[in-house]
C-alpha cells in the first residue's frame, strides 16, 4: 500500500521513516510535461525539518531531509534527499498541476497545495517556500508584516536569522506545525 493512501495521521510518519530509513525514489512532475525552469534560476540548497505537534487524533511527528529548490510559486522543482544522499522526492510544478510518481505508480493533482496536503497529511504552502526563503512574502496571498518577519497563509514566518541561513515558519492552527529551514550559504 502506498504512503499516499495511508490514513492522514500516518502519512508524515511514513514519509519521515522513508527519509531516514529507506532509499526510496519519488518523482513529481507537472501533469504530462516537465515545467519550464529557466536555466538562470539558481538552486537553493540546505536542510529542512517539518514537525507536527501531537493532537487528539495523532502523536507528534517529524521529518528532516536535505533539499534543493529551484523556481518560484508558479513553476519549479524541489528535491528531497535522505541523510545518506539518496534522492527521495523530486517535486516539479507548473500552472498545469502536479503529479507524484512513486515506485507504486503515478498520481496527478490539480495543484502543488493539493499534493502537499495528500502526501504530508498537512497543509504546507510549498508554492510560497521559494519566496519565504528569499525573505519576502509570496505574491500569491495577502500578508501582514511584523517585527520578526511576516504572517501569511496562517503561518508566522520568522526571517530574523535568514542572513545566517535559518528560516522558521510556524502554523499555530491545530495541530501546530513547524517548518525550519537551514540554508547552505555561499562561501
Amino acid at each position: 500500500m502506498s504512503a499516499l493512501v495511508e490514513p492522514p495521521q500516518r502519512r508524515l510518519a511514513l514519509l519521515g521513516a522513508a527519509a531516514t530509513l529507506l532509499p526510496t525514489f519519488f518523482v513529481l512532475q507537472a501533469c504530462t510535461t516537465t515545467p519550464v525552469i529557466r536555466a538562470a534560476d539558481p538552486w537553493t540548497q540546505g536542510r529542512l525539518l517539518l514537525r507536527v505537534d501531537a493532537s487528539a487524533s495523532q502523536p507528534a511527528q517529524s521529518m528532516s531531509a536535505a533539499f534543493e529548490l529551484q523556481g518560484d510559486g508558479s513553476h519549479g522543482e524541489l528535491r528531497l534527499f535522505s541523510p545518506l544522499g539518496t534522492r527521495l522526492v523530486t517535486a516539479s510544478w507548473s500552472a498545469l498541476g502536479a503529479q507524484l510518481s512513486t515506485p507504486e505508480g503515478a498520481r496527478s493533482f490539480d495543484s502543488l497545495d493539493a499534493l502537499a496536503e495528500q502526501a504530508l497529511g498537512q497543509s504546507v504552502p510549498l508554492a510560497a517556500l521559494p519566496d519565504w526563503l528569499a525573505g519576502r512574502p509570496w505574491a500569491g496571498a495577502d500578508h501582514q508584516l511584523g517585527p520578526e518577519g511576516f504572517e501569511q497563509l496562517g503561518w508566522q514566518v520568522t526571517t530574523l536569522r535568514l542572513a545566517e541561513g535559518q528560516l522558521d515558519a510556524r502554523r499555530a492552527a491545530a495541530p501546530s506545525v513547524l517548518l525550519r529551514v537551514r540554508l547552505e550559504l555561499p562561501a
